[in-house]
């Protein structure tokens, strides 16, 4: 391997294009760790200290994973690239329900620019939306069911100091947004999975610094007990799961074509090929939909108990949907799995695919063409998607099982599954699949004597 690593650096285009994708990691990172114009680094430091350390998680914590800390730190890039995701998310989600967008994406490649553009004022209005709401947190953060800080985390006037921040946080995140794209085009790899896998790889380190500094101190930061022999569990334990989430982001079954001989110009076409369903469909979708969707019973009942009886109803359902309980876990497991199934029949369609094999001659053995192959189709989906699901809810729970079994700090427990490990997992078997090709294309030798990676499409 260490010798594919070396002829990558051959290549003069794939060295530029590598230092190219440097180059743009190095501008995020740069722009994730400057504060926003107004705000009293000190104040902030000590407030989001106080917050953490009773928090275990959440739709905030997810976009603060996505920026690689600049949220906790209010920086230019606070909200990362996640309102463009969330933009490509409903969009992907708006495609089979409105014809206009369906009718795009059949247009081919002029359609497709026509969504991405659609997708970039999206972004603009998701970014204002959060931008807004970040600001106010941290005029008020009580707003958004956070403690009150004890001296405020800005300087200056909140009427000048909102818009401005909404202002500069929109521009960096539309420039982030432009910067992926640029990668795509001119780097290595899905320049937007990119940027948020060096992000989420950004918080390792300091992940591993405090593993390291539990050991030595023989306890974890809630006062638990923790010895090095649990160190060494857990870098066996990360070993284990992280080799059980290529297996999932890599899974598929193959289901047999046969297409007729014909022969196309010089060249026959047809044989025998087969179609891959992927166990994860899906991929992060569900767990990113179940988080942001339980973000917000916890904080509505709070605010409803706070203004009836303190051991009312709704006190006990705010109890039941705290992030380290039992009934948030039951809740967000189940939620993972019914999403799961959701995006598959939202996004997979076994009508078009049996009607576009009935057209180019192929049909499946053994099944009739037409109704019976989508029947097929749809039920071989169903079963695969079935264990894929239930795999990724346990993926999803572990980090939350370790933070509340053994408390385990959460930052340190999200690497051990979940949206982190399931995002730099498939990007960067993504990416290397890319290196992959370029160095085989150039008769080098890749990263793997034998067999080939593929990328997340299944090619």
């Amino acid at each position: 391997m260490l010798t594919a690593f070396l002829n990558t650096l051959k290549v003069k285009e794939l060295r530029n294009r590598l230092l190219f994708t440097a180059l743009i990691i190095v501008l995020v990172r740069f722009a994730s760790n400057i504060p926003c114009p107004g705000v009293d680094p000190a104040a902030l430091e000590k407030f989001i200290t106080e917050v953490t350390a009773n928090s275990s998680g959440g739709f905030m914590a997810l976009i603060d994973l996505f920026s690689g800390g600049a949220l906790a730190h209010f920086a230019l890039g606070a909200l990362g690239i996640m309102p463009y995701i969330t933009a490509s998310i409903i969009i992907q989600l708006l495609v089979p329900v409105l014809p206009q967008l369906e009718k795009m994406q059949r247009e081919g490649e002029t359609g497709r620019q026509k969504i991405s553009q659609y997708t970039r004022y999206l972004t603009i209005i998701v970014c204002i939306v959060q931008g807004a709401m970040v600001a106010v947190a941290m005029v008020n953060p009580s707003k958004l069911g956070l403690p009150s800080p004890s001296e405020p985390l800005f300087i200056g006037s909140k009427a000048v100091f909102i818009p401005i921040t909404v202002l500069v946080i929109t521009c960096t995140t539309m420039v982030f947004t432009w910067l992926g794209e640029q990668i795509t085009e001119r780097g290595i790899g899905n320049g937007v999975s990119l940027i948020i896998t060096i992000n989420i790889v950004s918080r390792l380190p300091h992940s591993v610094i405090e593993l390291i500094d539990m050991a030595i101190k023989g306890q974890t930061p809630d006062g638990g007990t923790f010895r090095p022999v649990q160190l060494l569990l857990l870098l066996a334990v990360f070993c284990g799961v992280t080799a059980a989430t290529i297996l999932l982001s890599q899974g598929y079954r193959r289901v047999p074509i046969q297409m007729v001989r014909k022969t196309v110009g010089k060249q026959m076409m047809g044989g025998s090929t087969y179609m891959p369903l992927k166990v994860n469909f899906a991929n992060v979708m569900p767990i990113i939909f179940a988080g942001a969707l339980l973000m917000l019973p916890e904080y509505f009942f709070q605010y409803m108990a706070a203004r009836g009886d303190a051991s009312s109803i709704w006190l006990k359902l705010a109890m039941f949907f705290r992030q380290d309980g039992a009934g948030y876990m039951v809740t967000y497991g189940l939620l993972i799995l019914a999403f799961s199934f959701f995006w598959v029949a939202n996004q997979f369609n076994p009508i078009q695919i049996a009607d576009n094999l009935k057209k180019e001659g192929a049909y499946i053995p053994g099944i009739s063409p037409g109704q019976p192959t989508a029947d097929f189709l749809d039920t071989a989906m169903t079963r695969v998607t079935a264990g894929g699901a239930v795999f990724l809810m346990a993926l999803a729970l572990f980090p939350m099982f370790l933070y509340n079994s053994f408390r385990i700090p959460f930052m340190v427990a999200q690497f051990f599954g979940g949206t982190s490990l399931l995002i730099m997992v498939g990007v960067v078997l993504d990416t290397m699949s890319q290196l992959e090709s370029h160095l085989t294309m150039r008769h080098y030798e890749g990263f793997l004597k034998s067999g080939r990676l593929r990328s997340r499409s299944g090619n």
